[in-house]
């Protein structure tokens, strides 16, 4: 084996961009190893020449320390609901929730309030959730249609696929602002509000660097949607940028399975005790879902009480759990539904993600999308349409009346259900069509949707089936899935959690489903199971040891031509010697565990005097069966930037660590030992 030692630059076209490389070396016998470099920026200042080969992730034991920060506050940034609850570090077993929400239904303790925001017709913000909601309705249909309203925005950023800094988002009445500002404004009312109630309930003058905060996101967000909630924190002045680590990205299914380690028997319910046929008990007693109703009455009352108590160790029910068992957590929200699988590891009780995060755009925003399609079938699309566009007020006030209704329905239930559609929809409708609601009911032939005489759609119980049942399918199907792959087998336990999951007709598909396989296990509390989780992760982000890579991660670099084994077309030919360039220098691999504290490192060495920056460029596949960066399948997906101190120094180690809920790096100038500001970005590409 030979190693070649760097000693000349080089400047090689490549990929329409240039980049300085090392290519001459000196030969030493003993070694050969290959030379990693990037094919990278278009920027010649900002070249690199890689001197250290790829070697395994190592671990680095980061010992347990305690918590730095005074207070933990977790914003849970839902699509349909949100909410906010914090814990002071000095009494870790109580959980605060946040004051009741102004607004909504009457005689409810609110615990969350609905992710919709309001700008004044500039632009300015104006109000967040109840407040929100109740004001748009209130205003004139012709001044609304002034007024900025965003409602479930947040699926955006799950569904946009080339998500940067300018991704704009669209209000109810079609003018566009910067996602970004729309989320910082959201999450700088959390702020204000939070920082309010702990002050208020704390004993001593709390700084802002003694809290910590933590975001939820859902598991299969992708890399550069975790960045941007953590750029909208910078933006709403949670933290500081210069301070990143007092603000933690939390995965919503992991969140909760953090909960669910602290639950009693009394604080869940156990469908797997409850056989249906017909969506009634065997003796066809009581509706299916009675006791889950009953449970969140009991909840809602307890709710005016918003200090939660946690086990200091691990609940009951995971007395029940030996060393090795398996559990899925299915966090059903309303806009995705995300599926992680976790092992638990006794005496320590922490957990280990045995197979990677997954699922997809299958919430309850999808039995909405339904209703609307209904509507577009019976009134005709274009007509949903202009309505939408002039009376965006109103079409507000029709979606929440279903979603009241659509809370309410169960599979056990005989009667219809009623929603009210607004004066202005029956009106504009007769202005629009020239006829009566009534008679486009029945013009339409849908039988399964009546009319009644007090202006109200009657969604019989079939209707409302086919409301559910595409999305539930798709819940029940991936779950399904999931529980089929080799490394889910034996799984003893499914969680049901997140709003969608106190669903009686989702509750009854699962059960159905796989009451014989498991036993599937609801959180009194489901709807909060998250937030609280997430408080926990704040006061300990050490719980989840062992994380699963959702993508293969790496960089281009040049190894040594083999004829046969690589394409004529990837030959670079430098000084008499053969290179194989755009080779993918794996970083980790695609469901590759990975330890809390595990790291990768790679060095570096500026190509020429008075470089500042050392820019690398970050590929990414959904697969492990690619060999070059020009392979089908991988792109470029982010970019790690190094800058340079003065003087110079002759070598950079790049530290990267893929075991957190987000990828980070860190830097240090060899020679020194001191740091070297390193940043990573997947949102400029």
């Amino acid at each position: 084996m030979r190693f070649y030692k760097l000693t000349t630059t080089y400047c090689i076209l490549f990929d329409l961009s240039f980049f300085s490389l090392s290519l001459l070396f000196h030969e030493i016998p003993g070694e050969n190893l290959s030379t990693p470099s990037s094919p990278a920026t278009a920027r010649n200042d900002c070249s690199i020449t890689p001197l250290t080969p790829s070697p395994s992730p190592r671990v680095e034991v980061r010992p347990r320390m305690a918590c730095p920060f005074s207070v933990v506050v977790a914003i849970d940034f839902g699509t349909t609901s949100s909410g906010y609850a914090f814990s002071f570090t000095q009494d870790s077993e109580a959980i605060h929730m946040m004051k009741r929400w102004e607004g909504g239904d009457p005689g409810v303790a609110n615990q969350k309030s609905p992710t919709c925001l309001l700008l004044t017709p500039d632009l300015r913000f104006h109000s967040f959730g109840f407040a929100a909601r109740d004001f748009y309705h209130d205003l004139d249909p012709e001044e609304a249609r002034h007024w900025l309203y965003f409602d479930k925005f947040k699926m955006k950023i799950h569904s946009t696929s080339d998500l940067t800094m300018e991704t704009e988002l669209e209000a109810v009445n079609s003018r566009r602002v910067r996602a970004i500002e729309v989320f910082a404004h959201a999450l700088r009312f959390f702020r204000e509000h939070a920082l309010k109630e702990v002050k208020d309930q704390s004993s001593s003058v709390l700084e802002g660097e003694e809290i910590r905060w933590v975001i939820t996101v859902p598991a299969v967000w992708r890399q550069p949607a975790k960045q941007f909630m953590r750029e909208a924190a910078y933006l709403a002045g949670l933290v500081s940028p210069d301070c990143p680590e007092q603000l933690l990205i939390a995965l919503e299914p992991e969140a909760a399975s953090i909960y669910c380690r602290k639950l009693r028997l009394h604080q869940v319910i156990d469908l797997s005790l409850q056989p249906v046929t017909n969506g009634l008990d065997l003796d066809g007693s009581r509706p299916f879902d009675s006791s889950f109703r009953q449970a969140r009455e009991q909840l809602r009352r307890s709710r005016h009480s918003r200090t939660f108590l946690v086990e200091s160790g691990t609940g009951e029910l995971w007395s029940e759990l030996q060393t090795g068992d398996r559990y899925v957590v299915a966090d059903c929200g309303g806009g995705t539904v995300d599926l992680t699988v976790h092992q638990i590891e006794q005496p320590q009780g922490t957990l280990k993600e045995l197979y990677k995060a997954s699922g997809g755009p299958y919430g309850a925003v999808g039995v909405d999308l339904a209703f609307e399609a209904m509507l577009c079938q019976i009134f005709g699309e274009d007509f949903i349409q202009s309505f939408k566009a002039k009376r965006p007020a109103a079409w507000v006030d029709l979606t929440i009346a279903f979603e009241a209704r659509k809370r309410t329905a169960s599979p056990g239930r005989a009667n219809a259900l009623n929603i009210s559609l607004p004066f202005s929809f029956i009106d504009f409708y007769k202005r629009h069509r020239g006829q009566s609601v009534e008679a486009a009911l029945r013009r339409s032939n849908m039988n399964i949707v009546k009319w009644s005489s007090q202006g109200m759609l009657r969604l019989t119980q079939e209707a409302m089936n086919e409301l559910f049942q595409p999305t539930i399918i798709n819940i029940v199907k991936h779950i399904e899935e999931l529980m089929a792959k080799p490394e889910v087998h034996g799984v003893r336990f499914l969680f049901l959690v997140g709003g969608f999951a106190e669903s009686p007709m989702l509750q009854r598909a699962v059960q159905k489903a796989l009451g014989r396989t498991c036993r599937i296990i609801i959180p009194h509390d489901v709807g909060l199971t998250i937030l609280k989780g997430a408080v926990l992760f704040g006061l300990d982000p050490t719980v989840v040891r062992v994380r699963r890579c959702p993508l293969t991660y790496g960089v281009g670099v040049l190894n040594r031509f083999v004829e046969g084994r690589h394409p004529r077309d990837k030959l670079l030919i430098k000084d008499g010697r053969e290179w194989c360039t755009n080779i993918l220098d794996r970083f980790v691999s695609v469901d590759q565990s990975v330890a809390l504290g595990e790291v990768v490192r790679r060095s570096y060495t500026p190509a020429r005097l008075g470089q500042r920056k050392i820019i690398i460029n970050i590929y990414c596949s959904a697969t492990d069966d690619v060999t070059y960066i020009s392979d089908p399948g991988v792109r470029k997906c982010g970019t790690i930037t190094l800058d340079l101190p003065e003087p110079l120094p002759r070598e950079i180690r790049a530290t990267m660590q893929f075991g957190d809920t987000e990828i980070k790096v860190t830097a240090v100038d060899v020679m020194s030992n001191r740091s070297v500001r390193a940043s990573i970005d997947f949102l400029s590409n």
